[in-house]
């Protein structure tokens, strides 16, 4: 095979992954992003290899149900008012997908890319430092009763056909699995061979660090513009200087809309801002990483404290974080555990 010229940009989970890989595959690899490795929506994320995470949002009824989450203040998804006129076109297409046939396509399609998020996360980390902050578990979904959980026919319907099937398990010994749960749960779905990042930000670090022991580079930079020639890349320029490539790899989030722009490259993507919430040196921490299925976030034992995650909002590029959603998610905490 052809060796390449390839630049990363992103250096977050995905560019991190997409680089180390190029790497090994002999290619001359050079990382960017204008921050530190690790640090953008890697640094916040719930951790959690969810290898079962086959179902798109975008389920069957959703069109219907939208607009009451949107108004509802107990609802983990919140909208910026003045942003809304913005989003529409995006939302417009994006809730074009939800019905059963696109459901069903997408997550065929999904359970291609996250079913094996285990062994893949344990075939780029082995022989690394990023080794070390991967956990293999369980992944828990948490509701209150068998009739809650039936209420999710559906999804566990296409969980089962991509080959996920729960363990259930009932009343009180719900507690006796996760004392931390309050005796208001009645049900747990268990699902075996999945794993969790004790250290989501450390270890896309770790992976960087990796990235350079193996031959490539990381460079610290804010991209500018592309430079072409046939119609291809021929180098990125930066805030640093100009870095000559023949391969490029888009992999800085939302922050790849503007640079696609300058490609005339036309991507529906839209900023989806996640909160969390960390406890640091917590009494009693989940045995196993689990959904709250009643709040809509995830609980994350990490080598901080217990991270919650799940409350997104839609506002755009804006660095101003809203109170509201932290508000929510702490009160959504406090009612489970």
């Amino acid at each position: 095979m052809a060796s390449h010229k390839i630049i990363g940009i992103g250096a977050g989970s995905v560019g991190a992954a997409s680089a180390i890989w190029l790497r090994r595959a002999g290619h001359e690899v050079t990382l960017i992003d204008k921050g530190t490795p690790g640090m953008g929506a890697s640094y916040g994320n719930g951790g959690i290899l969810a290898s079962c995470s086959v179902v798109p949002v975008t389920a069957p009824g959703l069109i219907r149900k939208g607009p009451g989450y949107l108004l509802d203040p107990d609802f983990p998804l919140f909208t910026r008012l003045s942003y809304l006129p913005k989003l529409l076109p995006w939302l417009t297409r994006y809730l074009s997908h939800a019905n059963d046939a696109d459901t069903r396509r997408i997550s065929a399609s999904l359970s291609v890319i996250v079913g094996d998020s285990l062994e893949q996360h344990q075939a780029l980390s082995a022989g690394t430092r990023a080794a070390r902050w991967l956990q293999e578990s369980e992944y828990n979904f948490v509701y209150a009763d068998r009739a809650a959980y039936e209420a999710d026919a559906y999804v566990w319907e296409l969980r089962r056909e991509a080959g996920f099937v729960p363990t259930l398990i009932e009343g009180p010994a719900v507690q006796e699995v996760e004392p931390i749960l309050s005796h208001d749960v009645g049900l747990l779905a268990v699902n075996k061979n999945h794993g969790f990042i004790l250290n989501p930000a450390a270890y896309v670090a770790d992976l960087v660090t990796q990235l350079q022991e193996l031959g490539g580079r990381f460079v610290q930079a804010e991209v500018r513009d592309f430079e072409l020639s046939g119609g291809q890349i021929s180098a990125v320029d930066t805030d640093q200087g100009r870095l000559p490539c023949d391969r490029a790899v888009l992999a800085a989030g939302i922050g790849s809309r503007p640079l696609m722009d300058k490609l005339g490259l036309r991507v529906p993507l839209e900023a989806e801002r996640g909160y969390h919430v960390l406890y640091k040196n917590p009494n009693m921490v989940p045995n196993n990483p689990m959904m709250l299925t009643g709040g809509k976030f995830v609980a994350t034992p990490m080598a901080q404290g217990l991270r919650c995650a799940g409350v997104v909002e839609f506002g755009g590029l804006t660095d101003k974080k809203s109170k509201a959603p932290l508000r929510l998610l702490r009160k959504k905490v406090g009612e489970i555990f």
